[in-house]
């Protein structure tokens, strides 16, 4: 099996073709752990797996993080079990929405993702664009003054806190079973345990920094969130039906892009647990206490 790959124009990310990824061989699955982490985003267009193809494939790059009511691979869709359409005020529409901000998965959680797979099953007739961000390029560019600055610097992040920014106020354990005790502290310079570069760690559940006055530490978060997020270091995807993406949580942020909600959308979403040594919460003990 010979696949083809094309890099984006963005700073990170690849498209893949002349794959099949529910039957890969050992050859073609050598090849997507390579390009997965030079680019950190692979883009495989018109796959169309099911949820148990899907866990497959999720499964080559790690451990799988459980999420809603003991799932693996869970919807991501604007509509209830029995096929209608979401409320805009409902519980379930906020936290969709709350996906429109930059961030990466799990950092509110004691262990963070390493991973994600995402697939496209119903895509509205516009918008509902995906965009990831890259967090290490970002870190390359910066100015040493910044890099000073934020050095052993680390930030709480918290559910609870980014859905409050957006006027959501979300009970304890009601989505995804976030930890809902002391918030989990990251550096803000993240080193990737394979390749050893640094990437910037932030986005929108990181909250406050020790040490620091609140409105300073949202300065700085919103600052280095929105340095990251900028062209080259952006890429937007169109989705089709049909289409698989699996980006690293280490290294890139990632946002929904807003559609019609009247308009339906179905996505699969597949999370990779962290590796214990390397994307636990610095203060992960004393959570556990």
């Amino acid at each position: 099996m010979s696949l083809s790959l094309r890099p984006t124009d963005a700073t990170l990310g690849a498209v893949i073709t002349d794959v099949k990824l529910s039957a890969l061989d050992a050859a073609a699955w050598h090849d997507i752990e390579s390009a997965f982490l030079d680019y950190g985003l692979l883009i495989f267009p018109g796959q169309h797996l099911n949820a148990k193809a899907q866990l497959e494939f999720a499964l080559r790059f790690g451990e799988i993080e459980v999420l809603a009511e003991g799932m693996t691979t869970i919807p991501i869709a604007n509509k209830t079990p029995d096929g209608k359409l979401l409320e805009a005020e409902s519980d379930r529409m906020k936290l969709l929405r709350g996906n429109e901000g930059w961030h990466t998965d799990s950092s509110y959680m004691r262990l963070a993702s390493k991973a994600a797979v995402l697939s496209a099953h119903v895509v509205p007739a516009s918008g509902s664009q995906t965009q990831w961000a890259d967090a290490r390029a970002a870190y390359d560019a910066l100015d040493d003054a910044t890099r000073a600055r934020i050095a052993g610097l680390a930030a709480h992040h918290s559910y609870f806190y980014s859905q409050a920014k957006i006027g959501h106020q979300v009970e304890v354990g009601a989505a995804y079973g976030f930890f809902a005790g002391e918030s989990p502290l990251r550096p803000l310079v993240k080193i990737h345990p394979v390749t050893g570069r640094a990437a910037l760690y932030a986005g929108r559940h990181a909250a406050r920094i020790p040490g620091m006055e609140q409105a300073e530490a949202e300065a700085l978060i919103k600052h280095l969130n929105e340095f990251i997020c900028q062209p080259p270091r952006v890429h937007t995807h169109h989705w089709q039906p049909g289409d698989v993406v699996v980006w690293d949580n280490r290294r890139l942020l990632h946002r929904a892009c807003p559609y019609d909600y009247s308009q339906e959308r179905v996505m699969m979403h597949t999370r990779i647990k962290g590796d214990i040594e390397t994307e636990s919460a610095l203060n992960a003990r004393l959570m556990a206490a």
